[in-house]
């Protein structure tokens, strides 16, 4: 999942939020959360690993000479968060709605979800609206 995000403050634009390796860990960790709104669990064995980086510091890591770092303050994180979430979320459900049958490894068939199937049960879970 790749995301995008803009935002002003106090006339600045970001297409990537500038934010400290710190808080980029707190961003990833939010992912999960997005994926407990649709049912998963990450239960043993199910591999998930969430990455978190930002391009906003270009040059960051020179090793000649001192650098300046631009970060949001914490206390403007919560949108971001919100929006990993909301868009992790959003991305299983779009997973699950392309997804076509196939046939894998030593024929093993897979269908496609039913798309009226499916919103009923996200209707069901509160998870679509309509």
């Amino acid at each position: 999942m790749l995301c995008q995000w803009t935002m002003n403050q106090e006339g600045q634009e970001f297409s990537a939020p500038p934010a400290l390796p710190h808080q980029l860990k707190r961003l990833a960790r939010r992912v999960s959360l997005g994926l407990g709104r649709d049912g998963g669990i990450s239960g043993n064995g199910s591999g998930d690993i969430f990455i978190a980086f930002s391009t906003a510091n270009p040059g960051a890591a020179a090793a000649d000479h001192t650098v300046e770092l631009k970060m949001l303050p914490n206390d403007l994180l919560n949108p971001i968060f919100e929006a990993t979430v909301e868009a992790t979320e959003e991305s299983v459900i779009n997973a699950m709605v392309a997804a076509t049958s196939m046939t894998g490894i030593e024929n093993h068939d897979v269908s496609a979800l039913p798309h009226d199937q499916l919103r009923a049960v996200l209707k069901k879970h509160n998870r679509l609206i309509e």
